[in-house]
């Protein structure tokens, strides 16, 4: 009996490596099987279903010796869906529109220096720890939504390939430690907290505050949103400004 199933199973796989529904197939249960670790852990940080599914798709990958190319091709009907995903953030941000309006100028204080602590921090430990000229500019978008960080990485001169896995890596500590953070330096507000995870750990710490509370995930809805447009402001200002360091 199991080897009907076996050859059943094996016929389905050559069928997906065929199509693009191999990327679909292998991302949409990657990411139920790193839920279901999520949830069974009784939703600690630690089991990240993002970080998790990362996992499950690389090793997929690498032990099936399927190209990347080959996987996205399936993957970038999901991928597509994360413009949609964006605009949809604005529902919760909009309940909580007389907040945004109070804290409208600390929002933005908070705003412009961590984006530039983002920004300059990464630059400054790459360039201690010896990094190229091209790496150094990959780090400088790091907690910028993954789209616009490649497209200003491209921008400068950096290499977005790097900058997509520094951006992934940069979500999912920020999403993981979130709470040991708050909890240390005794920050409870949820406004403050959900504007914080936005501003450094972009669209993979939103989805977090998200599952937290409904303000949380507002604001950080709102730090993600305004970091992208002020980081791709930023940026090509800075470089010219840091040419003697940089270079």
């Amino acid at each position: 009996m199991n080897a009907p199933m076996s050859n059943n199973l094996e016929t389905l796989w050559v069928y997906l490596a065929t199509t693009p529904l191999l990327g679909l197939t292998v991302t949409l249960l990657a990411y139920q099987a790193a839920y279901w670790i999520y949830q069974r852990s009784g939703n600690h940080p630690v089991a990240n279903p993002v970080l998790l599914a990362v996992s499950f798709v690389i090793l997929a990958l690498q032990l099936t010796g399927t190209s990347y190319q080959t996987y996205f091709d399936g993957a970038q009907f999901v991928h597509f869906l994360l413009g949609p995903a964006t605009v949809a953030l604005a529902i919760p941000l909009y309940a909580q529109f007389r907040k945004v309006r109070a804290l409208l100028v600390p929002l933005l204080a908070g705003l412009l220096i961590g984006s530039l602590t983002a920004i300059l921090s990464a630059m400054a430990l790459a360039k201690w720890l010896g990094a190229s000229l091209p790496t150094i500019l990959s780090l400088a978008p790091k907690s910028v939504t993954t789209p616009i960080a490649m497209g200003i990485t491209e921008s400068i001169g950096g290499i977005p390939s790097l900058t997509a896995g520094v951006v992934i890596v940069t979500g999912i500590i920020g999403a993981v430690g979130y709470r040991a953070l708050f909890n240390l330096i005794r920050v409870h507000d949820p406004a403050a907290q959900g504007f914080a995870i936005g501003l450094a750990a972009h669209g993979i710490g939103t989805a977090r505050a998200i599952q937290m509370d409904q303000q949380t995930g507002a604001f950080s809805a709102l730090a993600m949103s305004l970091n992208g447009l002020l980081t791709a402001l930023l940026v090509p200002v800075l470089i010219p400004l840091l040419g003697g360091w940089l270079y």
